[in-house]
């Protein structure tokens, strides 16, 4: 049986929906950061950042192999807000959820860690969190690589079967699942794949369904 687990939470569409303004806003963003420092056009220039998502799991990662990219200059460039707080979409029991778990709780994104951290604040849920882990945390070594997740679970000093990677992403959970973490995938859909674990289609039904999980 686990016990006391560490629950690793991914942000974008895991801990809030950023489908809604958030996403299309980094899109719109990271497509025009692209067209603008490579001299290209808006069309191939969306291209070239989808292309680059699918192929590394990051807009970033390509630019960085491909381009030499800064990646800070890019990252601050492409999340920048009128409004941050008016965009953002969250479960209204999110804080309970969270309180409701049992064992450590932080938080890996492939976001910048001003980003992250002003979104969990803006969620109130900043100090339920004993840790943060962006982008930079891990040397710009976005999920899904392995690399990523090693160096967040070095510094936790955790072994992987002690994690729960909860995550809307199914690469990202295929590389948990591969180094030995529980997997939770926060979708809707009705089937899941043999790599995830548990299924959630909300948040809030995670602690009632986690015991098995920890059981497992």
């Amino acid at each position: 049986m686990m016990r006391q687990p560490t629950w690793v939470f991914d942000l974008d569409n895991t801990l809030h929906d950023a489908r809604p303004q958030i996403l299309p806003h980094i899109d719109r963003s990271m497509t025009r950061y692209v067209a603008e420092h490579l001299a290209i056009d808006h069309e191939a220039a969306n291209a070239l950042r989808v292309k680059f998502w699918h192929r590394y799991g990051a807009t970033l990662t390509g630019l960085m192999r491909n381009h030499g990219t800064d990646p800070h200059h890019f990252l601050w460039h492409t999340h920048q807000f009128p409004d941050l707080g008016r965009m953002l979409v969250a479960e209204g029991t999110l804080r309970h959820t969270l309180r409701r778990l049992p064992g450590r709780r932080i938080v890996f994104s492939n976001a910048p860690l001003f980003y992250v951290k002003a979104v969990i604040e803006l969620l109130g849920i900043d100090h339920l969190f004993d840790a943060v882990y962006s982008i930079e945390s891990v040397r710009f070594r976005a999920k899904p690589s392995a690399i990523g997740f090693r160096a967040v679970l070095a510094a936790e000093r955790v072994e992987p079967g002690a994690c729960i990677m909860v995550e809307d992403s199914l690469n990202n959970l295929r590389t948990a699942k591969r180094i030995g973490m529980r997997t939770v995938w926060v979708s809707w859909e009705s089937r899941s794949p043999a790599y995830v674990d548990l299924r959630v289609g909300a948040l809030a039904s995670l602690p009632r369904l986690a015991g098995a999980l920890r059981k497992s």
